[in-house]
């Protein structure tokens, strides 16, 4: 007998608990990705399996049915492995241990992976079911989500008929997610020579104390970024101090973070030394004023440096022109969802090279159109300034549909179903739903799921009553999907 085996819905927490018994951590899906084939073999249900492992596998609609409109249910099938400091398992290798009470269903000492198996379980057990009413069904597992959502990317959707998509793959139930942003992340260059000093002083510029954060999710925050304040001090120097050169330029390490200490390294002319310290001092004061609120512990300091070349002036003012000129943080705000981000833009990374500037910047936005028009613009700019930006990677957004009767018919069924209001979000983010939305023009998704706790970390534990509930809604859409 299961660990599981007293939990309901019965079928759904029995194929939970085969699946946690293989490993499926992302790049390691072979295995699980075979077991749902089989799954589907002994059904005699049609499937296909494509190299990268994703699968899609298809159900005929029942008696009165077959007409409706196809519905696609989606999940991801692989899973982030973490354990605990003192245990010893192999996730490579090892499936979980399940544990439950009766409320909650964990694994012991690791992540439970509840983030999705537990939509490929409700998935199956919706396949698997000969009693449930239903419109032609199409399942779409994919693989590798949580590492840079791989398997949406390759998967090929041009056999797919639904128009109606629910993805099982949000963590709270009652909230049904409509909207996710887009993003691209572009490298960009400015090309510009290092010369020997001329009898000027090296100094050393940093901005600190800045609280920094993800440039998804914090990107709202008022927070600053020590990148753009570098760029904004330094260029405003470059106009007050005759002869200064910029030599050196380094803050960040990520472009989805916003960067929260970054330094300058400038050449200044020995009779401007004083001029250009006081400056910074001035130039500190205003930026604590700034930032009182959200940063307050920014600090713009200068130190003497040891220093054997700089840029050119032309260079110097042509790379600072760019920096001054580029956009950083919230670009516009959601109409349909007061308080989200639709669109916004962080410089994560400065780099000064032998031959230049190098830089990444990561655009986000929840409109397609926004996303290419700020891409176009940052390349625009780095053109401006005798520099190049190119799009390393770019992932879509999913848009808010105005008009959805699948988000208005699951809200009904939620609200009878549990006697409270569901609630619709949206987030700053990715997911694979704007993917889907992208390949399948007309698209109607809506992500929903039960709620699991402490995603990802070895206290990741999943709802047993949510899951029912979530389960029993999944159903009677189903049922009223004529």
């Amino acid at each position: 007998m299961g660990i599981l085996s007293k939990l309901e819905p019965k079928c759904v927490f029995e194929y939970f608990e085969e699946l946690c018994a293989v490993p499926h951590g992302s790049g390691n899906v072979k295995q699980i990705s075979d077991l749902c084939a089989g799954f589907a073999e002994r059904l005699g249900l049609p499937y296909r399996q494509d190299e990268a492992g994703n699968l899609i596998i298809w159900k005929a609609g029942t008696p009165g049915y077959e007409e409706a409109p196809t519905v696609i249910l989606q999940g991801h099938m692989d899973m982030v492995c973490a354990k605990s400091g003192d245990c010893s398992k192999d996730m490579t290798r090892d499936g979980l241990d399940l544990a439950s009470d009766g409320e909650w269903v964990w694994a012991e000492k690791t992540s439970l992976g509840g983030d999705n198996g537990i939509a490929v379980a409700m998935i199956l057990g919706l396949l698997a079911d000969e009693s449930l009413p239903h419109p032609p069904l199409e399942a779409v597992f994919t693989v590798d989500e949580e590492t840079g959502m791989g398997g949406a990317f390759a998967l090929d959707c041009s056999d797919l008929k639904g128009r109606r998509m629910l993805n099982l793959d949000s963590e709270e139930e009652g909230v049904f997610t409509v909207s996710c942003a887009g993003g691209a992340r572009l490298d960009c260059f400015i090309p510009a020579l290092q010369a020997p000093l001329e009898g000027e002083k090296g100094c050393v510029v940093t901005v600190s104390g800045l609280r920094g954060g993800h440039s998804g999710m914090d990107i709202d925050k008022g927070g600053a970024s020590a990148n753009q304040l570098l760029g904004r001090s330094l260029y405003a120097a470059s106009e007050r101090i005759k002869g200064f050169r910029t030599a050196e330029l380094r803050g960040g390490q990520f472009d989805n973070v916003i960067c929260g200490r970054s330094q300058g390294f400038v050449a200044v002319p020995a009779d401007q030394v004083s001029n250009f310290e006081a400056f910074i001092r001035e130039a500190d004061h205003v930026l604590k004023a700034e930032y009182a609120g959200c940063d307050r512990d920014v600090a713009l300091t200068c130190e003497p440096a040891a220093l054997e070349t700089a840029l050119s002036l032309e260079d110097t003012h042509r790379l600072l022109r760019t920096l001054a000129i580029l956009p950083q943080g919230v670009q516009a705000m959601s109409a349909d969802f007061p308080g989200l981000v639709q669109t916004s833009l962080n410089l994560g990374i400065l780099r000064t090279e032998t031959d230049g500037l190098h830089a990444t910047v990561s655009v986000r936005s929840s409109f397609a159109s926004q996303k290419d028009m700020l891409c176009r613009q940052v390349q625009a700019i780095l053109e401006t300034g005798g520099g190049r930006a190119e799009i390393r990677s770019s992932y879509p957004g999913w848009q808010y549909r105005r008009q959805s009767a699948v988000r208005e018919q699951l809200l009904t069924i939620y609200q009878e179903i549990s006697g409270r209001a569901g609630r619709l979000a949206a987030t700053h983010g990715g997911l694979e739903c704007g993917i889907f939305a992208e390949k399948i023009p007309g698209l109607n998704v809506v992500s929903l799921g039960p709620d699991i706790r402490d995603v990802h970390s070895p206290r990741e534990r999943l709802s047993v009553k949510s899951t029912q509930r979530v389960y029993r809604l999944v159903r009677e859409f189903l049922k009223r999907s004529r």
